[in-house]
């Protein structure tokens, strides 16, 4: 499917989201993901509430991952999804061009899921470990059942709905709700990154673009998840399309705590600089660097030029980036300025 996605968007990039649909929920099922999960990825992808009918009741889930409260609207046209069950979507107005196969592919899954009955386990073990407002002992005996032990450590992966995966690991996940949208969060063993290389991830990691949230014990594991979600904010696919979030350190935690829209000075300022188009780059490079001049080499530019371009920077934070606290105040404002432009979680618009 991965393979017939890349030869549609080449020869029709509009017509790839249809495709696209298809492979995502294709992944969920390999995943096992839960009814829940099916359905929040239903509503985010179509961006409207969905709905699930079996014969124990009705679910609704907003386009977020939250639960809807009260029942479907009125005029509502349902999918069958098997002998007692029926799915739909809440859109107003005019269908979508993609809601047709959005709720074709969420009832054959959760037909699929289904048993005889219609009935299926309302246990979600992922979104259960991964809350941190949880007892611990309902989070280890989530763990117990996924197979987890507590002797080893873990780290939690984030990707996207519509992540591009090469082969699907036997690693437990779900589709979780986070306040910066709905993602697929996986658990893979700690040594996807390898020992000695915090700041890389395996380089056969099946799935791209994807944050890799920090190594952590299962009591600990809703760190490591709080960790992979800015990680991923982070990936700029192509060129990275892995981030792990060892590599930025003690910062990590404070970013993934951070709302990204939260009042910043210092972001503020950055703002309207970041609209030159030697910006990013070379406030990239100054926070590499020791020096200027080896910034300046790092983008093969004339030093007169870098300097230039951070006196420029100086005067529109109204602090010396280089100097004291201001590299760590420059490097701080920068990563959250990504995290607010980030696209990686974006989903194709509706149509």
């Amino acid at each position: 499917m991965q393979e017939l996605l890349g030869r549609i968007a080449a020869l029709d990039p509009s017509a790839s989201i249809g495709i696209r649909v298809i492979a995502c929920f294709d992944e969920l099922m390999a995943g096992n993901v839960n009814l829940h999960g099916l359905l929040s990825t239903a509503a985010a992808l179509a961006g409207c509430p969905a709905g699930l009918r079996t014969g124990t009741g009705s679910t609704r889930v907003s386009a977020l991952g939250d639960r809807v409260a009260g029942p479907q609207p009125a005029g509502i046209c349902e999918t069958p999804a098997g002998p007692s069950a029926s799915v739909w979507l809440e859109r107003e107005g005019p269908a979508a061009v993609n809601d047709a196969i959005i709720v074709e592919r969420l009832a054959l899954a959760v037909g699929i899921r289904l048993d005889a009955a219609g009935t299926a386990s309302a246990t979600r073990d992922i979104p259960l470990l991964l809350d941190r407002s949880a007892d611990v002992e309902a989070r280890r005996e989530a763990a117990a059942r996924i197979g987890l032990t507590t002797t080893s450590n873990h780290r939690v992966i984030v990707v996207p709905l519509f992540a591009l995966w090469d082969t699907h690991p036997a690693w437990p996940g779900d589709v979780i709700a986070t306040p910066r949208g709905t993602v697929h969060a996986l658990i893979a063993p700690a040594s996807i990154v390898p020992r000695g290389a915090p700041a890389a991830a395996d380089p056969t990691l099946p799935v791209s673009p994807a944050g890799i949230g920090l190594a952590t014990a299962v009591d600990d594991l809703p760190m490591s998840a709080r960790t992979a979600l800015p990680a991923l904010q982070l990936c700029s696919p192509p060129e990275k399309s892995h981030v792990v979030a060892d590599r930025y350190g003690g910062l990590i935690p404070l970013l993934a705590d951070a709302a990204p829209d939260t009042g910043n000075p210092d972001v503020d300022n950055l703002e309207p600089l970041m609209d030159n188009a030697w910006a990013s780059t070379t406030v990239a490079a100054l926070l590499d660097a020791s020096s200027v001049r080896q910034a300046a080499r790092a983008l093969a530019i004339h030093h007169s030029t870098m300097q230039a371009r951070a006196e420029a920077i100086a005067a529109g934070l109204g602090f010396d980036p280089l100097e004291g606290l201001g590299k760590a105040r420059l490097g701080t404002a920068y990563l959250t300025w990504r995290i607010r432009h980030s696209r990686v979680l974006d989903l194709p618009p509706p149509r």
